[in-house]
């Protein structure tokens, strides 16, 4: 069983991304724990959200109040709704939190059914819960859990070094037609991709480029593709190899046919891997620790800079998944113009939100959202109990800064993204 800790400050996005689960019939609300309950079982996110208010107004001071928690056994396991919901508690008490108000939801969206568990790092005396040794904590708890329910180990995470499936050509070791063979005719069986630029962002992690090579033979335009090898500072060394040596997997046409191929991917592939790049993101402060971030969970980035030094591509291949993806396949939010805003700073401003580079979404506020779903009884509350005078402290404490769980992010995106729609729709 795999955990992985988030922490942010949007309590409510976290609320409503688990909730929106529950709406679209993709999850269910499993256990709470020290929450306040409604006569029927059921729940708006406001009414959840009520049960976190009292410890959130109690320190205003700690930054990150919100813990975002989700649980992945082994997608070979069968785990019950109640061994669910007795791991969850196991694990919350464990970690410090069984005392705390929290919710477990259970996403069954996807193949590998997961638990999720959301909760305020505050205690009731306004006290931050200490996070000291977090992971080390987490992962004794995880195998103890594994031992007790009979779950499968998780399997100790492979270096990227130690699981890459083909080696770079080196130029001084002689051989070079044998080296580039054994790449660029097995790749296109590993990998996907959508045009040459991806190909060759590809075959740069293996000192390799090809090119486009046009002729006019007779009055007849020739296309074929012509294969070199790079030192290490990504220079064309040596003579060029024709694409016909190395087989037909590896000229124009067949590539082109493996092009078209690749555009066919789903939704959730993207997913997958703009959570980790997300994750980075939030994760590191300059370029070469988001680099080295992402090779550690199977991405190589490859950017592309002009003489000034502008970014004007980047190329995100997925070892995970086997993708290689431009930017922009991968939305609006990862193209190149927003990575050289964050590249071009000595270290990433942690105040920088995506959706400040982004043009501005018209639509419906999310704090307008907000009060729209609160339950009566919690707004009187709100505005009753002295806890909060107004919206803004609301804002601070609920919705600001960005949520540190990337498939929050994701979610929250999207959710912009329809109120635009709507919004256009509406004039």
């Amino acid at each position: 069983m795999i955990a992985k800790i988030g922490r942010g400050s949007k309590i409510y996005g976290a609320l409503l991304y688990n909730h929106n689960k529950v709406i679209q019939d993709k999850g269910q609300i499993l256990h709470m724990n020290n929450m306040l309950e409604t006569p029927d079982g059921n729940y708006t996110t406001g009414q959840l959200l009520a049960s976190f208010m009292p410890n959130l107004a109690s320190n205003k001071k700690t930054e990150k109040t919100v813990i975002h928690i989700s649980l992945n056994p082994d997608p070979g396991d069968i785990v019950s709704d109640e061994d669910f919901i007795r791991i969850a508690n196991e694990y919350m008490t464990k970690m410090g939190y069984g005392n705390q108000p929290y919710v477990v939801f259970k996403h069954n969206d996807i193949d590998r059914t997961h638990i999720h568990i959301v909760s305020t790092t505050i205690d009731e005396n306004g006290k931050k819960i200490s996070d000291v040794f977090e992971k080390k904590r987490s992962m004794e708890i995880c195998r103890k859990i594994e031992k007790d329910y009979n779950l499968t180990p998780a399997d100790q995470k492979i270096n990227f070094d130690e699981s890459f499936k083909f080696t770079p050509v080196n130029y001084n070791n002689g051989n070079i037609k044998s080296q580039i063979a054994s790449v660029v005719r097995y790749l296109p069986n590993y990998y996907n991709f959508q045009n040459l630029g991806s190909y060759n962002a590809l075959l740069s992690l293996f000192n390799i480029i090809a090119e486009h090579i046009k002729k006019d033979i007779n009055g007849e335009l020739k296309e074929g593709l012509a294969y070199f090898a790079l030192d290490v500072n990504g220079n064309k060394v040596g003579n060029p190899f024709k694409a016909s040596l190395f087989g037909k997997q590896s000229g124009l046409a067949a590539l082109r046919s493996h092009f078209e191929k690749s555009k066919q991917i789903s939704d959730d592939i993207k997913v997958k891997t703009r959570t980790i790049i997300s994750q980075a993101l939030n994760l590191t402060s300059n370029e070469k620790e988001f680099k080295d971030y992402l090779i550690e969970q199977g991405i190589n980035i490859v950017i592309r800079r002009n003489d000034q030094g502008r970014v004007y591509g980047i190329t995100f291949v997925d070892h995970n998944t086997g993708h290689v993806f431009n930017g922009s396949h991968l939305g609006k939010q990862f193209s190149a113009n927003i990575f050289h805003e964050l590249f071009s700073k000595k270290e990433v401003n942690e105040n920088l939100k995506i959706e400040d580079i982004l043009p501005k979404n018209p639509g419906v506020s999310l704090r307008t959202s907000l009060k729209d779903d609160l339950h009566p009884i919690f707004d009187f509350m709100i505005k009753t109990s002295g806890i909060i005078s107004d919206w803004g402290l609301l804002d601070s404490i609920l919705l600001g800064g960005m949520s540190e769980d990337p498939e929050e992010q994701l979610f929250e995106f999207n959710m912009k993204k329809r109120k635009k729609k709507r919004g256009q729709n509406k004039s």
